[in-house]
C-alpha cells in the first residue's frame, strides 16, 4: 500500500463568513509547550480589522432583528456542532498547551456548557433585566433592553478556547455582532471554532474572528468609531488606560479587564454590559 502525504491545515481569519488570509501577506509560527511547529496564523492587519468592523456592522440589523428565540437556537446550534468536533478541538488545546487530554477535554466541555448556558437567556433576558415602571398618570412606563451595535473583544490570551467562548457569547446574546482578536499564543481553537460558527446558522458577519497581535490590533479597534462597546477582559497586559482614552474619544463603552480564574465567568452582568436601556411610554385605555 503506497504511502501518502497528510494534508496540513491552513488557518486563515473569518471574516463576513468567509476565512480570508490577512491582505497583508503576513503570518506567524504557532509552536507548542516544547518550541516544535503546529502551524502557520494569519497575522491581522489594520486593514483586516477595518474589514471585520464593516462587516459586524452590516450583521447588527439582521441579527438584533432576529426574535430571542430564534437567536437562542443558533446559539444552541453552536453547542452542538461544537459538542461533534470534540475530539478535534481536545487535540488542538493538548498540542498548543501540553495539557492532559483530560484537562482538555474540561476545557472543551466549559466552553460547550456555557454556549448552552448562554443560549438559554436569549428568550429570557428582556423580562429579567426590563421592568414596567410605576409612574403618575394614565400611561403605561415600560422598559426593555435593546443590544449596544458592534462589540470589540480582546479574548483572554491565558485559554485556548473557554476564554474565547466566554468572551463573545454573552455579546451575542441580545443581538449584538462581534469583532474579537484571539488568543495570539493559542489561535488554532478560535478558527476551529470560527468553522464551527460557518456551518451552526449564524449568519455572517455576527462574529469575526482576527488572529496575530492583540498589542497591535487593540489600540486600533478602540478607536475605530463603528465599535460601539469594547471588552478588554483579555487585555490586561496591554496598556488599557490609553485604550480606554482612544475608546473614550467615540463614546466607546469599555468594560475594563478583569483578572482571575473567574473573569469571564457565565454571567447577567456580562451580557447586560452590552445593552442600552429603551423606556417606552403606551397610554392605558380610557375605556
Amino acid at each position: 500500500m503506497s504511502k501518502r502525504l497528510s494534508v496540513p491545515k491552513t488557518y486563515k481569519l473569518y471574516i463576513k463568513g468567509a476565512f480570508p488570509r490577512s491582505e497583508s501577506g503576513r503570518s506567524y509560527e504557532v509552536v507548542g509547550p516544547d518550541g516544535g511547529f503546529l502551524a502557520n496564523a494569519a497575522l491581522a492587519s489594520r486593514k483586516d480589522l477595518r474589514d471585520a468592523v464593516g462587516a459586524a456592522h452590516g450583521a447588527v440589523k439582521p441579527w438584533s432583528g432576529a426574535t430571542a428565540y430564534n437567536r437562542g437556537q443558533v446559539l444552541y446550534r453552536v453547542a452542538e456542532v461544537l459538542e461533534g468536533r470534540r475530539a478535534q478541538f481536545v487535540a488542538e488545546i493538548q498540542a498548543m498547551t501540553g495539557a492532559s487530554a483530560a484537562t482538555a477535554g474540561d476545557e472543551v466541555d466549559e466552553a460547550i456548557d456555557r454556549w448552552v448556558w448562554y443560549a438559554g437567556w436569549c428568550d429570557k433576558f428582556a423580562q429579567v433585566a426590563g421592568n414596567g415602571n410605576p409612574v403618575a398618570g394614565p400611561f403605561f412606563n415600560i422598559t426593555v433592553p435593546e443590544p449596544t451595535g458592534v462589540v470589540g473583544v480582546i479574548a483572554p490570551q491565558d485559554t485556548a478556547l473557554v476564554g474565547l467562548v466566554s468572551a463573545v457569547a454573552p455579546a451575542l446574546v441580545t443581538g449584538n455582532t462581534v469583532v474579537v482578536v484571539a488568543s495570539e499564543r493559542y489561535p488554532l481553537s478560535a478558527i476551529s471554532l470560527a468553522e464551527v460558527l460557518a456551518t451552526s446558522d449564524v449568519p455572517g458577519g455576527v462574529v469575526n474572528v482576527l488572529t496575530g497581535s492583540p498589542a497591535e490590533l487593540a489600540p486600533w479597534l478602540a478607536s475605530h468609531p463603528d465599535i460601539h462597546a469594547l471588552d478588554l477582559v483579555g487585555a490586561g497586559d496591554l496598556e488599557w488606560v490609553d485604550l480606554q482614552i482612544s475608546a473614550a474619544e467615540t463614546l466607546t463603552r469599555v468594560l475594563p479587564p478583569e483578572r482571575g480564574p473567574d473573569a469571564a465567568a457565565p454571567s447577567l452582568r456580562r451580557i447586560s454590559a452590552f445593552t442600552e436601556t429603551k423606556t417606552v411610554w403606551h397610554p392605558k385605555s380610557m375605556v
